[in-house]
Formats: structure tokens, sequence, C-alpha cells
């Protein structure tokens, strides 16, 4: 495990570094940049708005003064929704407005931005937390992804919650075994794939 790393606290000078490292492995796991005309588009949907609207719940990972990893997360999927609903999908259509889809998944994000969708609404009552990871490919698969989750969990069981639930690309094997290997349950409904965990039995 990489000595010059630690995790702290995202604030709102992070948003740019969200960004990019979404970008940066949207594609399973791997750099999408080729995929979007817009670098930001990923970062709408997947993690600065958690950064925004649920602050206490958003870590990053830092190496020698850079941001190359962060996990982010709502402990309460629905009201998360309601508020991106008001306060966020607003300002981003915005933000899209003159853009046409060009790139290969440039036309799947912004039907998601004009239309949000929970990916996971059928685990939501069970497991009403939720949260997303990303680390650069250069860190991942070092020890410092179980670090950034756990800090997460405790996040999340200091706020009073039980169970937390993520979307998962099945394409992204890696990201599959980690998930099993953390302890998490591995769903799938609908060809959505997603892995649960009860967090107030501390199995992290």
């Amino acid at each position: 495990m990489d000595s010059n790393c630690f995790i702290r606290p995202a604030t709102d000078a992070d948003s740019e570094a969200l960004f990019e490292i979404c970008l940066k492995t949207a594609n399973g796991g791997k750099d999408a940049s080729a995929l979007y005309s817009d670098p930001h588009l990923p970062g709408y949907i997947w993690s600065v708005p958690y950064l925004k609207f649920a602050g206490d719940f958003a870590f990053v990972l830092v190496q020698d003064g850079r941001t190359v990893g962060y996990v982010v997360g709502t402990p309460d999927t629905n009201r998360f929704d309601k508020d991106l609903a008001a306060n966020w999908w607003p300002f981003v259509r915005g933000q899209i407005a003159d853009l046409a889809p060009v790139c290969a998944r440039d036309a799947d994000v912004i039907e998601r931005i004009h239309n949000p969708r929970s990916g996971t609404p059928w685990l939501q009552d069970e497991y009403p937390a939720h949260l997303h990871i990303n680390i650069l490919p250069g860190l991942q698969a070092s020890g410092w992804g179980r670090r950034m989750i756990s800090t997460e969990l405790q996040a999340l069981r200091n706020h009073g919650v039980g169970a937390v639930h993520l979307g998962v690309d099945p394409n992204n094997e890696g990201a599959k075994g980690f998930y099993r290997h953390l302890g998490f349950s591995q769903f799938e409904r609908d060809g959505a794939m997603a892995f649960a965990m009860r967090i107030d039995e501390g199995s992290c």
C-alpha cells in the first residue's frame, strides 16, 4: 500500500478531480474519454452531485498532493433523488442545453439527465443507502479501495444507516470480485447488477 496516499473528506475544490476520475474510470474501470464529447457528462451523474448534496459522505484518496480516487454516497437514496430533482438536474440541463450526442455514450447520459432514474429501486427499501467508488487505474487493486469503502461505511453507520447498495457494470469483472471479497451480496434483475450489504452487523 502506497505510503504517499491518504484519505480525507472531499471539499468543493475537489469537484474537477471528481469529474476527471469519473471519466477516466467510466468504461468498466478504464478510461472513457473517447466515449463522451463532454468530459463532465459521467460526473454529472455518478460523482459530483454527491459532493454537492451529500458532502458528509464524500471522501477522496490523495497521492502526492493529487486527488486520485473518491468514494461518495448517500444515507437515503429516495431523499437524495428528490434533492437532485429539485436542485441539481435543472442546473445540469442548462449546462448541456446545446450539446448534441456525438460520441458513443453521449445519448445515454443525456437521456439520464433529462429523465433521471435510480438504477436499483428494487433494493432501496431494504438497503436505503448507496455509494460509488472510483480510483484511477494506477492505484486500483492497491488495497486503498477497501480502506475507502470502510471509511464510507463507517460514515454511514455513524449516521444510523443499517444497509447499503451499489450498482455495478456487469462487464467489470474486477469490481464484481472486489465487492464479493468485501462481503457484499450480488443481486440481478432486468439486466441490472447490484451488490448490497447490511452494515449494522459490521462486516467490513
